[in-house]
């Protein structure tokens, strides 16, 4: 594993060189906008006349290509420079999201056309996210990628808050048009940035024998660690029924039972808030049972789907979303450090890529069948089973062994395990 760049201003930490610093940087920028951007596209399409079915459409087309396109995405981030697939993927975000801002603004946006745009931009999505994971974990060094990630987490949520809260004042005020003009100006932002990573210090990587033969690798390496498809397992469900309550009811009981797009916006900023205490708490405690400890976090996640069946006012609302924020952190950081721990540098990226398709392959069918359950059983019911649906999986991924065993290692061990194997090795055991 690369180290971090020793050039850096000496007001940052040691290990927070250029790369580092540009990354988090462009997290933060990337945050303020998307995370408004998230709110003001489903109130596009209510203020457009839409149903709640057409908010779950909308939004299952900006995770379907997720499901399409991650793997490839994956592939193509170990061949090629992570930090020209980053850059290439924002500026097909920011042209897409433009797009979208002027079509609301304009009036009158069709259904086909919000989809649409709201696809690529799920397409500048599956390619960006296993090249940045790549290149976030090559800016770091093991003895302090734990401190690294939890900063860099805090940082990147706590843009959040701002792009949540200011979203949704932003929508009651002038409307989801603007919210999304700032997001793909965000993009082009957090795209000029991510052009300055130097990727002199980042080691290269031999050269594969073709797509198919990386994607394979990337399998073997993925199916070789059951900690890591059992978890992934999980979080296909778990993702899809949050992302179905965020996404599809959330905003519908905002309108209904909380006075509109603001309370909602409030809502997800203390979320925000509750990622950076997380964040914090992560940066001064390393648990020794990694994963035991993260995924016993995952349990609160329940909260915010049971808070809006009830549905709490909006201040109770704000409390168990900021629960879940600071628990969705701690599994989050000792996630990226197991991640780190474990996974070759070289092949990270695909095994990153299998972790983001399994994780979100239920989303896109889960937001577009949520208006229809929602039909069929009614809001409330439908809520308490997102609920469910987080508990029971996240009790069953538990009886793994090697979640409960998996333990930190010291930086001097985590760092050997870095470099491949051999060819025609086996993958390396947990």
């Amino acid at each position: 594993m690369s180290t971090p760049d020793a050039a850096a201003p000496r007001r940052l930490p040691s290990w927070a060189g250029r790369n580092y610093t540009l990354l988090t940087g462009a997290a933060v920028v990337t945050n303020l906008g998307s995370h408004g951007a998230l709110i003001a596209s489903a109130f596009a399409v209510l203020e457009a006349g839409g149903s709640s079915g057409d908010v779950g459409l909308v939004a299952a087309a900006r995770t379907l290509p997720l499901v399409l396109f991650l793997l490839v995405g994956g592939a193509l981030a170990d061949r090629l420079p992570r930090h020209h697939v980053m850059v290439a993927a924002n500026a097909l975000n920011c042209l897409s999201q433009a797009a979208f801002a002027v079509l609301v603004l304009a009036g009158d946006p069709q259904l086909w056309q919000m989809m649409l745009l709201t696809a690529l931009c799920g397409t500048g999505t599956a390619f960006f996210n296993p090249a940045a994971e790549g290149m976030l974990l090559s800016s770091v060094s093991g003895e302090h990628s734990h401190r690294a990630f939890a900063l860099f987490r805090m940082a990147m949520n706590g843009a959040g808050i701002g792009g949540a809260a200011l979203g949704g004042a932003l929508i009651a005020a002038i409307g989801p048009g603007w919210v999304l003009a700032v997001d793909a100006a965000a993009f082009a932002v957090a795209g000029a940035l991510r052009a300055f990573l130097d990727v002199g210090r980042v080691a290269e990587r031999a050269p594969g024998g073709g797509l198919l033969a990386d994607l394979r690798d990337g399998w073997v390496e993925f199916r070789s660690r059951p900690w890591l498809w059992s978890i992934v397992l999980q979080f296909s469900v778990v993702v899809a029924v949050i992302g179905a309550a965020e996404a599809v009811y959330g905003p519908l009981v905002a309108r209904d039972r909380l006075g509109g797009p603001a309370p909602w916006g409030l809502a997800l900023a203390f979320f925000g808030v509750g990622t950076i205490a997380g964040a914090v708490l992560m940066m001064l405690w390393k648990p020794r049972r990694l994963l035991l400890v993260g995924t016993l976090c995952v349990f609160p996640l329940a909260l915010p789907s049971a808070g809006l069946a009830v549905p709490l006012p909006v201040w109770g609302l704000c409390a168990v979303m900021f629960v879940s924020g600071v628990a969705v952190e701690v599994f989050g950081v000792n996630w990226m450090t197991t991640m780190h721990q474990e996974i070759p540098e070289d092949k990270f990226s695909r095994v990153s890529a299998y972790d983001w398709f399994g994780s979100v392959s239920m989303l896109p069918l889960a937001t577009a069948l949520a208006g229809p359950a929602e039909t069929a059983f009614g809001r409330t019911p439908a809520l308490w089973g997102c609920a469910a649906l987080v508990v029971i999986p996240t009790a069953l991924v538990l009886l793994v062994p090697e979640v409960r065993q998996i333990t930190r290692r010291p930086a001097r061990v985590a760092a050997a395990s870095a470099p491949a194997p051999a060819p025609g090795s086996s993958p390396a055991g947990v």
